[in-house]
This record gives C-alpha cells, structure tokens and sequence, in this order.
C-alpha cells in the first residue's frame, strides 16, 4: 500500500447531505492524514457541524461516504466508534457531579478497565491543569475550563481521531490558547485531530484548512499556500475621511475590491504593478487629508472573502438569461 493511503485517517468521498430542498453539504471531498490539525473554516450554516455529525455516524449522507481509518460510519458505526473522539458543541458534561466524577462516568462508558483508568485518569487530570480541581462541581467550573474537561472526556479512551465541533466558541481568549496548547501536545502523541471553527486568526493554527461555504469545500490547503493565492495586490489605504476614500477608489478602474474595516480600507488591486503613487494622487486630488497607502499581505479572512465573493459573482452569472 501507498504510504499517503496508509496515513489517511479521514476521507470525505463526494459528502452529500440535503434537508428538504436544501443542500447543507454539497459533495465535499476531503483527506485527513495522520498526525495533522486540519480546521474546517465557514459562517453559521456553511455545513461544518453538519460534516461533523456524518464524520461520526450521527447522521447518514444522502450521497457519498465517509471512511474513517477505512471504516464507514453508516454501515460500521461501532468499529469507528471506537476511533473516534468527539468533542461537540454542547457537550454532556453534569453540572452536579464533580470534575473526577464526570470523568469516571465517560470512562465507564467507554468500557476503559481498572487498570487503565488507574492510570489514565490522573494523567488526564494532569494535562488538562485540572488536577486542583478534580473535586469540585462542574457547575462552579469557567467556560475555559468546561472546554478542558470535555476534551479529556473524550480521549479517556485513547481515540485515533479527535473531532472537535467549534471547541472554542464563546471562550476567552487565554483559555483559547490554552486549549490549542493541550491539541499541540496532543499531536506529538501522533493522534488526527478534525475541527472547525468560525475563527479564521485560529484555523491559522492548523496544519491545513478548508474553506467552507454553503456546502461546498471552496478550498483545502496550507495558511500559507491558500495565503499565496490570493488574487491581486492588497494595500491598506487610511485617510482621515475614510468615506470619501472609498467614493473615490471605488470608481477607480485599478481597484478590484474596496471593504472598509475599522479605521483602514483594505483596497484588492487588480495588478502588482498598480503604481500606489497614481491612487495617493487620486485621493489627494479630491482634497482628502491623512492619506497613507501600505502594502499589506492578505490574511485567511481576505482570502476567504475574496473566495466566497467569486463565489456568488459566479452564481449570480449562472442565473441571468
């Protein structure tokens, strides 16, 4: 066998999911190979958690199929099963039983021995800086440190695969980077780990990302490499009327998108060699003051929105006559 089919732990085959007459999951193929973190980037309703429950058999696909280590989660939902770490987004955590109480009760579940919870459980505890407060209520327990607990709730079992549904969301940001320290550790001990989120400064951190949008996998690659193929030049325009900016460079035929974000425009021009004198005159001439234009390198949210623009520029050309 290949050694890239050998390290695939995750196939996503022409992925297909329809409710009534929407398509939430529009024939997505995907590889996940062993050892990497590979984030799963889209806005509310672009399909992620939708991937996610057909990843672990919680739903079946209408068209194509899942392989997990080579298994389908349709027809061998048990074998996967046993894979698989899933982390959703509201995980069934007991707010009236202790931290260690809760984490005895997912290793029952998982059938995890006396001699391996013995242990595994303090190792667990350790890891995830718990260990202080493995006798207190889940209820009295931060947002940040629910996160810790569901996520060792869910490797007690060893899992070759982790699947985390949006596992930050709504956590602040120390706890944040705590939790993606515990999945780098994580990925030293060689496990797969499969996530989204709607962060696109987060998915950064991943090994690859895919870019999701109503349904359909626009992109998967590298932050960098998805970074490198963003279309045109990107520069930062600031003025002290920032309005009247963006009235005069969007009539400019040079500059192929204009978006106001914060106290800047971030200005996508058509070509490289797009002199930044010509523009600064153009804004000068219209008698606007504190005008500074910088080239800037795109980051996923530009490359992201400028996909996603393409997107339904696309569609929109497909509807006319």
């Amino acid at each position: 066998m290949p050694e890239e089919a050998a390290n695939q732990v995750l196939r996503l085959l022409g992925l297909t999911k329809r409710f009534g007459a929407r398509v939430a999951v529009d024939q997505v193929e995907l590889t996940v190979y062993q050892g990497e973190a590979f984030a799963l980037v889209g806005p509310d309703g672009a399909g992620k958690t939708t991937i996610m429950r057909l990843v672990t058999g919680l739903m079946d696909p209408d068209a194509g199929r899942v392989e997990v280590l080579g298994f389908n989660p349709a027809t061998q939902g048990d074998r996967v099963r046993s894979f698989i770490g899933y982390l959703p987004q509201r995980f069934g955590l007991y707010d009236d039983l202790t931290v260690l109480e809760n984490l005895t009760f997912y290793a029952d579940l998982h059938l995890v021995d006396r001699e391996t919870r013995t242990r595994r459980l303090p190792e667990l505890l350790e890891f995830s800086g718990l260990a202080p407060f493995q006798e207190r209520l889940v209820a009295h327990l931060s947002g940040g440190m629910r996160q810790k607990l569901g996520l060792i709730c869910v490797l007690i079992h060893r899992p070759r695969l982790l699947i985390l549904d949006e596992p930050t969301f709504g956590v602040d940001p120390v706890s944040r980077r705590e939790f993606w320290h515990m999945l780098y550790q994580l990925l030293k001990s060689n496990i797969t780990i499969f996530l989204s989120t709607a962060y696109l400064d987060e998915a950064e951190r991943a090994h690859r990302v895919g870019l999701l949008y109503q349904g359909r996998l626009l992109a998967a690659d590298t932050p960098l490499n998805l970074k490198r193929a963003y279309v045109g030049r990107l520069l930062e325009v600031k003025a002290l009327d920032l309005q009247g900016a963006r009235r005069v460079l969007d009539k400019n035929p040079c500059c192929r998108q204009v978006l106001v974000r914060g106290d800047r425009l971030l200005v996508t021009m058509d070509h490289d060699e797009t002199p930044q004198g010509s523009l600064t005159r153009a804004l000068e001439a219209q008698g606007l003051e504190g005008v500074s234009l910088n080239p800037v390198e795109p980051t996923l949210e530009d490359v992201f929105v400028q996909m996603v623009g393409g997107q339904e520029r696309g569609t929109l050309d497909k509807a006319r006559p």
